[in-house]
């Protein structure tokens, strides 16, 4: 039986706080591959790494005294040449402080403006004032000037938005973004660089003092607790990321600071003494779990463990500080940040000198957890054992939302409730798609599925499985990591639509009473298409034409302004608008909805057919979208273009007035 996730408290403070971590996380985690990227860099290639070590070996080099010297007799090499890290040579140093700091500015900056690139550009500007402005990595001013940029250049944008003048949008965006952007660079040269320098430097001597005093493992106490209650991307992405970066680019070359959150050694003991003395359904999910925390890196599968017994909790904190202790022994650390937490990505974040110490701090952490956990396992008095299914319902109350591996501990996938079909614009290729997939859902007898469209930008981890064009699906599945994920290639007959009804029969049981398939009334909406917009006989040499066409049309019915038209183009380059059934809907991209006056289509057939990226296209029937509207003309086009008679009539109509008759009639405004 699948158990339902309640929502949780939208004003308790853990709440507030995770969802800070997790706008502190998505700005971190997309960038993540350069992380590494610097990490293997490093260990490559500075005085320490393991070219180093090698040439030390081969040639007798000791690259504490002659750095490189040894890197001649290996020619292709020489490119990170000299000392990186201090005198700003090489690929190491110029990554550390200028390519991941704009790299999360960015993305800061575009997650403030609506996943808008024009965002994520001011905040890059914004971080550059940051960056130059202070003598350390600006990472966590990259954090507070990224998303500043990005969201104070929404509301300057939102002052002028519909008021400027026709042909004058890209030349009053284009300065204001410069004139902004400089502005805010200068504000962070002066005030936010030095600022979070400041704060850097202090963060340091704590930490420095901690470590002086052997008090570190202590840290354990609180951040082993936060990880089972998703605190953990607060303290592991917003503190310890940053400030472990701005340590391993120092002297030393490494941080233990990338190891407080990332052990993979408690969960791994923790899961190891469940699989020896837990009983029923934990001891048998274990193993399984055991392979998913420790290989995969995804140490929410055993929170639900924690949660079921909460005295464990002592469990993986003993088995923290044990961790954190050894790295501190064996002065050991890593490179850059271990993301996911698999060993794998420990071992590869590891420089050669910290291999052991790395190595023997999760063994040693994972012995102490599971000795901990299996006497309190085995000397447990309660005569019930935990439930575990209903400590992975709690956990998901708490996460806000259903695990992506979770189901593993119960058997359980869950029932499908919520559908969604997300392409790059949320206008026309989602909205046909959901309404053809609607169609299908609730004949099928699932009246209870919701099934709508979105943007991939404004789409939230809430849904239960997800739709999209194969070309977005990598996109979709970054907002939506929860989710099932389905990837169509044609939007008006694929069969994996077939495929989504079959999985509705598992996972809900069934089908209920079957809903009139033809409730919505038939047709266009009225004043939407008119007869000037509809064109037949036409040809054209090239889709990129066809385009234009239909977006002329939309123009010279006064819906647009003629920037939509380019958008049309832009639109295509990211995702085909091809639907299948022989038909296309350019439309322009969620960025140019500002350029649509009103809602509109126009219609053009192609008798000989065009070349749409190797489809053939005979009927091309341009959008423009101004609001939610749209959605049920897009879901009539759709019905339209599945039924064969319809498309007949189409084919065999020789003026606009029987276009109408099957579109729809349209009425005065």
């Amino acid at each position: 039986m699948a158990t339902t996730t309640p929502s949780p408290s939208r004003g308790s403070a853990r709440l507030q706080v995770q969802r800070f971590g997790t706008f502190l996380s998505n700005m971190i985690l997309p960038n993540i591959g350069a992380f590494i990227a610097w990490g293997l860099i490093t260990a490559l290639f500075i005085q320490t790494g393991w070219i180093a070590l090698i040439g030390e070996k081969l040639f007798g080099a000791d690259p504490t005294t002659q750095g490189f010297g040894f890197v001649s007799h290996l020619g292709a090499w020489t490119l990170p040449n000299g000392d990186p890290m201090h005198d700003g040579m090489g690929i190491v140093g110029p990554m550390i402080t200028y390519l991941l700091p704009l790299l999360i500015g960015y993305t800061g900056g575009r997650m403030m403006y609506d996943d808008q690139l024009r965002g994520g550009v001011v905040g890059a500007i914004a971080t550059m004032g940051a960056v130059t402005g202070a003598s350390v990595p600006m990472f966590l001013g990259a954090m507070i000037m990224g998303p500043l940029g990005g969201w104070s250049m929404k509301k300057l944008d939102a002052l002028w938005a519909h008021k400027i003048k026709p042909g004058l949008e890209m030349l009053v965006n284009n300065f204001s973004a410069g004139i902004w952007g400089g502005f805010l660079a200068v504000g962070g040269f002066l005030l936010a660089g030095p600022i979070v320098e400041w704060f850097s430097n202090r963060a340091a001597e704590l930490v420095q003092f901690l470590v002086d005093n052997s008090l570190l493992p202590l840290t354990s106490i609180f951040i082993e607790p936060a990880k089972v209650l998703f605190l953990n991307n607060a303290i592991g992405n917003g503190i310890l990321v940053p400030l472990g970066t701005n340590e391993s680019s120092g002297p030393a070359g490494k941080s233990i600071l990338f190891l407080l959150e990332a052990n993979p050694g408690p969960g791994l003991g923790l899961l190891i003494a469940f699989a020896i003395f837990g009983k029923g359904i934990s001891k048998s999910s274990a193993p399984g779990a055991i392979l998913i925390e420790f290989i995969g890196g995804i140490h929410e599968i055993y929170f639900p463990y924690v949660l079921m017994k909460p005295k464990l909790i002592l469990a993986v904190i003993l088995g923290g500080m044990t961790g954190v202790a050894t790295n501190l022994v064996f002065d050991s650390g890593l490179r850059s940040p271990a993301s996911p937490g698999s060993i794998i990505a420990v071992w590869i974040a590891a420089p050669p000198g910290s291999l052991v110490g790395v190595t023997l701090s999760v063994v040693f952490s994972a012995a102490v957890s599971c000795a901990v956990a299996s006497v309190l396992l085995k000397f447990d008095k309660a005569e019930e054992p935990g439930d575990l299914a209903s400590a992975t319902a709690s956990m998901e109350s708490m996460k806000g939302k259903k695990s992506s591996v979770a189901g593993a501990l119960t058997g359980r996938t869950g029932a499908i409730r919520s559908i969604v079909f997300a392409c790059d614009a949320g206008m026309g290729s989602s909205a046909m798609g959901a309404s053809v997939l609607r169609k299908k859902v609730q004949a099928a007898g699932f009246g209870d599925v919701t099934v709508v469209n979105k943007a991939i930008s404004n789409l939230t981890d809430t849904f239960d499985l997800v739709v999209s064009h194969q070309d977005l699906t990598d996109r979709a599945r970054q907002r939506t990591g929860s989710a099932i994920h389905v990837s169509v290639d044609n939007f008006m007959g694929s069969p994996k639509y077939d495929e989504i009804v079959d999985m509705l029969r598992q996972s809900n049981g069934g089908g209920a009473t079957p809903v009139d398939a033809g409730a919505e009334a038939d047709g266009v909406d009225a004043g939407l298409l008119t007869r000037d917009s509809i064109v037949l006989e036409s040809s054209a040499a090239s889709r990129d034409e066809a385009i234009t066409r239909a977006g002329e049309l939309l123009v010279a019915a006064g819906a647009v302004e003629p920037s939509y038209v380019e958008s049309m183009h832009e639109r295509e380059t990211s995702v085909s608008t091809y639907m299948g059934n022989l038909l296309a809907i350019p439309h322009g991209t969620n960025e140019a909805k500002s350029a649509i006056r009103r809602t509109a289509i126009s219609f053009v057939r192609y008798d000989g057919g065009v070349d749409w990226n190797g489809k053939e296209v005979q009927f091309v029937v341009g959008i423009a979208g101004a609001g939610k509207d749209h959605l049920k003309l897009l879901g009539q086009i759709a019905q339209v273009f599945l039924d064969e008679g319809q498309v007949a009539q189409l084919k065999a109509a020789s003026s606009a007035e029987e276009v109408l008759d099957v579109l729809g009639a349209v009425q005065p405004a």
